[in-house]
């Protein structure tokens, strides 16, 4: 996601889409010479020639007639604190209607949507115009919002058939535009790099410079048609920028033609919770249909998810100076699943970790003493006492695999509710071997935004398949 524009304050900031700096993701507010033979004077230069990238004379030009022809449908949308009357947090738009009907991203509006009693919306034109914006309807998943301006008869960008229906070709050159840092509305050039691999949620790979401001703006096709909202940016990264693909946006606009005259929600919390609780059933259902196969961790069988959506890493102690008296092999996977509910909350993310300890020089004490050590139950990602309850802890010892086939296992379950959105927990297992006083596998898996029968029945699936290595 890429960083909110907005005013000091006190409170906790933006979670990026994923810890490892290997994945870090940044919201943009408010998650890559070919040799050419000699032969003879003429044939070089019509090789040359032929090899030549397009001119930047040529690519200035296709810029300014973009912009020139797009400049007018661009928006900024503000976020201003009602009663101190100043900016919060800032974004870009664009309009998709002759009627002011625009799209932002959701996490530009979310500080109104969560509490329109001490913010509202404002919008500016690169023509001057201003005026207050009223939030029609969101697509929290896809980072989406449909919102209306006060203007009529205006011109407004239409989206690519092509990135509708999934046709555009790798190497396209794309145009993406917004306010970044509030220094006035820019136009950049960058290439279409398709969707991104190992992601639940999808979204384009835009090799383009994003930057804080432009969350919500549009990237476009060289025929002024949009292809993507501009969302984020890779941390530590150069030129890796993410887009939601059109198809989200334009089905966003279809749904509120659709409903024509309906008033909008009274309640967007509640309806943040209604899409929340909508799609992390489809997440845990793929989730659980992936299953889990194993693998291999010294004398076990450590269950790993086969879902296409985990990146994994790995980690050792065995390269540490003084050697340590016990060796973990550790593996670590992550779900590119995450997504921004406010500020202060990300949810979403699914977390396996398994760490095979095995003591070199430790006695049977020491080693438990070791284990306690590395055993470290709850949760990852920060806590916000607004949105999430303490977490509560229960341990005990099971016996889950086939009789003769696994471990008894020490099992920590620990929970927190989430205070608004009733029925939505963050559920982290551990479990420990306890069969062998100089070796143990420790594994954990933790859940966020999950329905407790959910967890429970997929934490079960878990513990069944740790079991011993055939």
């Amino acid at each position: 996601m890429l960083d909110p524009v907005v005013a000091p304050r006190l409170r906790l900031p933006r979670s990026s889409s994923f810890d490892a700096s290997s994945e870090a993701k940044d919201l943009l507010i408010p998650f890559l010479q070919r040799p050419v033979a000699k032969i003879g004077m003429v044939l070089a230069a019509l090789v040359l020639a032929w090899v030549a990238p397009r001119p930047a004379v040529a690519q200035t030009q296709t810029a300014q007639q973009i912009y020139a022809a797009t400049r007018p449908q661009l928006l900024q949308i503000r976020t201003v604190v009602d009663a101190a009357d100043r900016q919060f947090v800032i974004g870009s738009g664009f309009l998709v209607s002759a009627d002011g009907l625009a799209i932002t991203n959701y996490h530009v509006v979310s500080d109104y949507a969560l509490d329109p009693g001490t913010y509202r919306l404002e919008y500016a034109m690169a023509d001057g115009g201003q005026g207050n914006v009223e939030l029609l309807a969101i697509d929290m998943p896809n980072d989406l919002a449909l919102v209306r301006i006060d203007r009529h008869d205006t011109p407004y960008l239409k989206f690519s058939k092509r990135a509708v229906e999934g046709t555009l070709q790798k190497g396209e050159q794309l145009f993406s535009m917004g306010n970044p840092l509030d220094l006035g509305f820019t136009i950049l050039d960058g290439t279409y790099n398709g969707l991104v691999d190992r992601s639940y949620n999808e979204r384009i790979h835009f090799s383009g410079a994003l930057n804080p401001g432009m969350s919500g703006g549009p990237t476009v096709t060289d025929d002024d048609t949009v292809v993507g909202v501009n969302v984020a940016r890779q941390l530590g990264s150069e030129l890796v920028s993410f887009l939601v693909p059109a198809r989200f946006a334009a089905a966003l606009l279809a749904r509120q033609e659709e409903a024509g005259d309906k008033p909008p929600p009274t309640d967007f919390t509640a309806e943040v919770g209604r899409q929340l609780k909508d799609w992390q059933e489809g997440l845990y259902k793929s989730f659980e249909a992936s299953g889990f196969k194993p693998m291999v961790l010294g004398g076990y069988d450590a269950p790993q998810s086969t879902a296409p959506w985990f990146s994994c890493w790995g980690r050792t102690n065995s390269d540490l100076v003084p050697r340590p008296r016990a060796t973990v092999n550790a593996t670590m996977c992550d779900s590119d699943s995450q997504i921004f509910i406010a500020n202060d909350l990300n949810t979403g993310r699914i977390h396996v970790t398994h760490a095979y300890v095995k003591s070199d020089s430790l006695n049977e004490f020491q080693f438990a003493a070791f284990l306690s050590h590395e055993v470290q139950p709850g949760f990852f990602g920060g806590f916000s006492r607004r949105w999430q309850t303490r977490q509560r802890c229960e341990e005990g010892f099971v016996h889950a695999a086939a009789a003769g086939s696994g471990p008894v296992l020490r099992t920590v379950w620990c929970a927190r509710a989430y205070r608004a959105f009733p029925g939505l927990y963050d559920v982290a297992l551990t479990a420990v071997t306890e069969d062998n006083g100089r070796q143990a596998l420790i594994s954990q898996l933790a859940m966020q935004g999950i329905l407790y029968d959910n967890a429970v029945d997929i934490g079960k699936r878990f513990i069944e398949a740790v079991r011993w290595a055939r």
